[in-house]
């Protein structure tokens, strides 16, 4: 099995509906095996482009557990506070090995 990963880069639109949305997240990961494994704010960019000023990572076990996270009825609810709260590119990525 190869874990699975969601990264976030986001710019916060709205810091009471971005605090609701961080407070609900965690109990929409319960049931798939996700963590966070990091969340932090932008110091420089080093290369490239980056346009958000903040970056999460969530890992799960499977990218099946991933997608089964992110279409479940609990996260699917928050999404619409989500896009009122930021701006966000939300990635799923699967390690190599």
């Amino acid at each position: 099995m190869k874990p699975a990963y969601v990264v976030g880069h986001i710019t916060v639109l709205d810091q009471e509906k971005w605090a609701e949305y961080r407070s609900k997240v965690p109990a929409t990961l319960a049931a798939w095996e996700g963590e966070l494994v990091f969340r932090g704010k932008q110091c420089e960019v080093l290369g490239g482009e980056h346009h958000h000023s903040d970056t999460v990572v969530i890992r799960f076990p499977t990218l099946e557990a991933l997608n089964h996270w992110f279409s479940s009825e609990a996260y699917q609810a928050l999404i619409p506070i989500r896009e009122q709260a930021a701006d966000m590119d939300l990635i799923s990525y699967e390690a190599d090995s």
